[in-house]
């Protein structure tokens, strides 16, 4: 899903969108290349690859990095603008971040070093991580306490997460007319662009595939690596959420998302931007914009220092 309450809280859930689009890239059946004649015009010199195999190789690449980027630590610049009604910026906030892989059950942990320039006080800092360090021993006590049931919780929280991704999949590519559409060079690497659009008559099983409906999206994915490089998503209608009196997302609302190669090993995500407006309730319409930068990405372990390099400029 896209929205939640109001857009300046969407970042995680446009992330989740950004990913559930990119496996229906990966998954889904598609419909033929473009015409040899329409790709010349287009100035393709050669054929684009088979659209069957060169989607399925896509989904097996993305399946495998998802462990590879569970192991990284990294910094997050991340703003977040409110917007005129000619979508002129009035004011903007900036925090910075340091995210490390996450314990069993949660996605990613959160350290806020910066915010607004100013880097957050050694007491609020050593009070994050007073938290932190409660949550971990929490777990270790249930793990050495009751290790059958503790593991056997983990299970079935990982099933579980396994079971609504493989949903989400599913119905996604329900929805979408998935098509391969050129070829674009882009930091080296030839991209191959993939059209999404919904099928006017899909039947979707869940509220995520609802959703999804009311969207289109792009792709670049590399020709080499079968992965991820691009995606950009465009609101085609107005969406309605908790019918229609929680929050109504407008049509043009989008979304823009970029990885990179790190280490020669994995691509992972550079840049994140999202904008738009949105009804909350019966009361305002909010505007707002935002966008995240990725960076100082390294190796996490259990021994990996929790001191990075502060980003260039100080995250303003």
């Amino acid at each position: 899903m896209f929205i939640v309450h109001h857009l300046p809280r969407t970042r995680s859930r446009a992330h989740a969108l950004a990913w559930l689009i990119a496996l229906c890239v990966a998954a889904a059946p598609t419909s033929p290349p473009v015409a040899a004649g329409a790709a010349a015009q287009a100035g393709v010199e050669r054929p684009l690859p088979d659209a069957e195999a060169f989607l399925a190789a896509a989904r097996t690449h993305l399946q495998t990095d998802q462990a590879l980027q569970s192991s990284y630590a990294y910094v997050e610049t991340r703003r977040e603008l409110k917007l005129d009604k000619r979508g002129r910026t009035t004011s903007e906030s900036v925090k910075v971040f340091e995210s490390y892989p996450g314990l069993p059950g949660e996605e990613r942990w959160e350290r806020l070093i910066s915010e607004n320039g100013r880097p957050v006080p050694a007491k609020a800092l050593e009070k994050q991580d007073r938290e932190r360090q409660k949550k971990a021993q929490a777990l270790a006590r249930r793990m050495a306490e009751q290790p059958k049931q503790e593991y056997a919780r983990q299970v079935r929280a990982y099933d579980e997460a396994q079971r609504e991704r493989r949903e989400a999949v599913e119905d996604i590519f329900r929805v979408f007319d998935v098509r391969l559409l050129r070829r674009e060079p882009i930091d080296g690497h030839d991209a191959i662009v993939v059209s999404l659009t919904p099928r006017p008559q899909a039947q979707p099983r869940t509220r995520d595939g609802r959703i999804m409906r009311h969207f289109t999206a792009v792709a670049w994915v590399s020709e080499s690596d079968h992965q991820l490089m691009r995606l950009e998503v465009e609101a085609i209608d107005t969406v309605s959420f908790g019918f229609g009196l929680l929050a109504r997302l407008h049509k043009g609302s989008r979304l823009s998302f970029n990885r990179r190669k790190v280490n020669g090993e994995v691509w992972l995500p550079a840049t994140f931007s999202y904008t738009g407006s949105a009804r909350v309730g019966l009361i305002a319409t909010v505007r707002r914009g935002g966008s995240s930068e990725f960076s100082n990405y390294r190796k996490f372990s259990v021994d990996t220092s929790s001191t990075f390099e502060p980003p260039p400029g100080g995250g303003r």
